[in-house]
């Protein structure tokens, strides 16, 4: 049968009205965003989806989605295919079908891109991310450092790191921003030297030849890709929680480190006869 949607040419103003409408809805169903795909229900046995090709990367990856392990009910494009390490299929918001780069070196430069560059951020965040982590506890844990006349005689003794930071003396800032600026112009020039075979947060610290190697580490292959893994879980989790202590120092004012001790110490009311129970009783 002819599927062909024909307008007839005496057709009344409502239904012309109509059908204009319906053809605008389906033309613009063509346009509409790529989403997670979920799923309901018992799975069904299918078989392997036959791999559809567009003009567009990020088409591409949606079109031939894979499933997640991070979220069982859902699918991850199709860029995610469990290949690269600590890969769990876990991309919401499909950054993974972006291809991104260093543009910072020009659009000719021959780097890492992709989950690569990707990669390359989460490890960057993650490293900050752990000494932030520590450094919002280690003052309330092992006390701050001494002041002077030049500095203020307080002005390291504040535990709060957000507080800590209104009362430092410039100068210290600044040497922490230049010693910033330092590792990331030498992380660019590793990777201007490397390009395109670049791993991700090599910074040529650790085992290897030419790379500074203080604790004489000397891992497996097998060994080395699981203390890989075990940073790439870590960076994770200080990203996760510099985020909720700096919310908490937010919310209290109080370091970290107080509202800890503080949570191991019956409050006074605790020892009062009755305060649990009914005026009278």
């Amino acid at each position: 049968r002819d599927n062909t949607f024909v307008i007839p040419y005496h057709t009344p103003p409502i239904k012309m009205k109509l059908a204009i409408s319906a053809l605008l809805v389906g033309s613009a169903a063509a346009f509409s965003a790529p989403t997670m795909i979920f799923s309901g229900g018992k799975a069904k046995a299918k078989a392997a989806p036959k791999k559809v090709s567009t003009s567009s990367p990020a088409a591409d990856a949606w079109a031939n989605t894979v499933p997640s392990q991070a979220l069982p009910f859902a699918e991850a494009p199709g860029t995610l295919d469990g290949s690269m390490l600590g890969d769990a299929g876990f991309d919401p918001l499909g950054f993974s079908t972006i291809d991104v780069g260093p543009w910072f070196l020009g659009e000719d430069f021959d780097g890492p891109r992709g989950l690569q560059w990707y990669r390359e951020a989460e490890l960057i965040h993650g490293r900050i991310a752990q000494l932030a982590w520590l450094g919002f506890i280690a003052p309330g844990l092992f006390g701050t450092l001494p002041g002077n006349e030049w500095t203020g005689v307080d002005a390291y003794s504040y535990t709060n790191p957000l507080e800590a930071l209104g009362k430092v003396p410039g100068a210290a800032l600044l040497q922490i921003f230049l010693f910033m600026s330092f590792l990331e112009f030498r992380r660019i020039n590793i990777i201007k030297e490397e390009g395109a075979n670049y791993m991700p947060g090599d910074l040529r610290i650790g085992q290897g030849e030419g790379r500074w190697n203080p604790f004489g580490l000397n891992y497996t292959p097998e060994e080395y890709e699981e203390k890989r893994f075990q940073e790439l879980n870590h960076c994770r989790t200080a990203m996760v929680a510099i985020f909720a202590l700096w919310a908490q120092c937010l919310a209290s004012g109080e370091s970290v480190v107080d509202q800890i001790g503080a949570s191991f110490v019956a409050p006074e009311y605790y020892a009062k006869a009755g305060y649990f129970l009914p005026e009278g009783i």
